[in-house]
């Protein structure tokens, strides 16, 4: 876990997920994570749920959300609040940023503790 209470916008790796998205950790707590998402146009995070709590402030673009079978088009400045376990996803509907937050934080996303997935 980071021992540091500020972060720079330079700071995080940016990494490949999946979906074939980019995501880069950028900094976390045991009990919290904020982590940065990019998207091309069309790009998709695709339906999954996890134990966490989420929520995603919309940086910069245009994006289709779907949590728990429920819809919406949000853009910049937008926010949206995923409960723990609830299926969710989106699409990008322009080239765009996400900024999420999770509680507690995402293990899956760090390769050990205290250090960024790479």
């Amino acid at each position: 876990m980071s021992d540091t209470f500020f972060v720079r916008a330079t700071d995080g790796e940016w990494v490949d997920t999946p979906e074939g998205n980019r995501r880069r950790v950028i900094a976390y707590t045991e009990q919290l994570m904020v982590v940065e998402f990019a998207f091309e146009a069309g790009g998709e995070g695709w339906l999954h749920s996890h134990p966490h709590v989420q929520s995603s402030y919309v940086a910069e673009g245009r994006f289709e959300v779907t949590i728990d079978g429920h819809t919406a088009s949000l853009g910049e400045g937008d926010v949206y609040i995923v409960p723990s376990g609830l299926t969710h996803g989106v699409k990008a509907l322009a080239k765009g940023r996400l900024i999420d937050s999770f509680t507690p934080y995402r293990a899956d996303f760090v390769a050990s503790p205290g250090k960024p997935d790479q």
